[in-house]
């Protein structure tokens, strides 16, 4: 296991370009790294070009840092760029190293209570009340609960497994038996959609395992945030080439931390020091990078560059 907080400078910087001006821009944006148990946001700027009529930020109903701005007037294109430091420190249990290979499981996966106790704990009428975790066992606009999820997860999730261990194989099954595709789907494609064509992105797999453990009564919720990427051996990084990352958080009692263990299907892999966590909720909806209503702009173009850098000695050394 990595005992080394791990330190990056994450650019996320959104472009829109507009047929014809926009007389009205209204935006919500979820670009603040979140403070965890496990992670510090140290430093952190957002510049938005033109310069915003209005401005606030706050906390939403999960705690995730938002900031709104408004800007009233007349403008062809919209630059956001988020810029952060970010500290990431080791959470796994001593002895688990993060990879999810075939066959794999720890004592802390095993000691974990069956996953049906735990979608016991959650039921109707179960006392305590568990409100952090229950409001992550429904539907939401982009994860259904229905029998054809608890169908595919059902080989996983045998009776009296430990849940952990059943939710790792399931993240396993998902990652092994679907492809990777960014052409496959859009933010608007059903996750039944998903299960039926087995193509998808990062974002559609933790829709489908969302949908997987809340059909079977399990509490799980959506992660956003950022994964370090790598390139082809010889290469240089790429400025801009990174990506958005999702994956997501099972509610486990018994687990450190508040409760809640990640998991990452598209990787197979639970996250560490590698993850960097923005933000979480009920599926993409609640934390998407930038949303919001205009007026006029007509057709636009959309460009997104993220660049995740890891910083030598807590030091970020610009190359510009």
């Amino acid at each position: 296991m990595n005992l080394i907080a791990a330190r990056y400078h994450v650019v996320h910087e959104t472009t829109y370009s507009y047929e014809s001006p926009v007389s009205l821009s209204r935006q919500h944006l979820h670009l603040t790294p979140r403070d965890c148990p496990w992670q510090s946001c140290l430093a952190h700027q957002i510049s938005i070009d033109p310069e915003p009529t209005h401005s606030r930020s706050r906390p939403d109903c999960f705690g995730n840092p938002v900031r709104q701005f408004d800007i009233e007037a007349p403008h062809s294109r919209l630059t956001v760029c988020a810029e952060s430091t970010i500290e990431v420190r080791p959470h796994l249990p001593m002895g688990l190293d993060g990879q999810a290979e075939t066959g794999f499981q720890s004592d802390w996966l095993a000691a974990s209570p069956s996953w049906e106790e735990v979608s016991s704990m959650l039921a109707y009428g179960a006392a305590p009340v568990r409100l952090e975790a229950n409001r992550f066992l429904f539907e939401s606009p982009y994860v259904r609960v229905k029998r054809e999820f608890s169908a595919y997860a059902r080989p996983s999730f045998t009776p009296l497994r430990p849940l952990l261990c059943a939710v790792q194989d399931l993240m396993r099954r998902i990652h092994d038996e679907f492809e990777f595709d960014p052409a496959a789907t859009t933010v608007a494609t059903p996750v039944l959609k998903i299960l039926e064509d087995k193509h998808g992105v990062c974002q559609d797999f933790a829709h489908l395992m969302l949908a997987c453990l809340r059909s079977l009564g399990l509490a799980a919720r959506y992660v956003s945030g950022y994964l370090l990427t790598h390139p082809p051996p010889g290469q240089p990084r790429l400025v801009g080439a990174d990506a958005s990352h999702a994956w997501i958080s099972v509610y486990c009692p018994s687990a450190e931390g508040g409760g809640w263990v990640d998991f990452d299907p598209t990787n197979n892999l639970l996250p560490d020091t590698q993850h960097i966590t923005l933000a979480w909720g009920r599926d993409f909806g609640d934390v998407s990078p930038l949303r919001g209503v205009i007026l006029g702009g007509d057709a636009h173009e959309l460009d997104v560059a993220v660049t995740v850098t890891p910083l030598e000695n807590g030091v970020w050394q610009s190359s510009g």
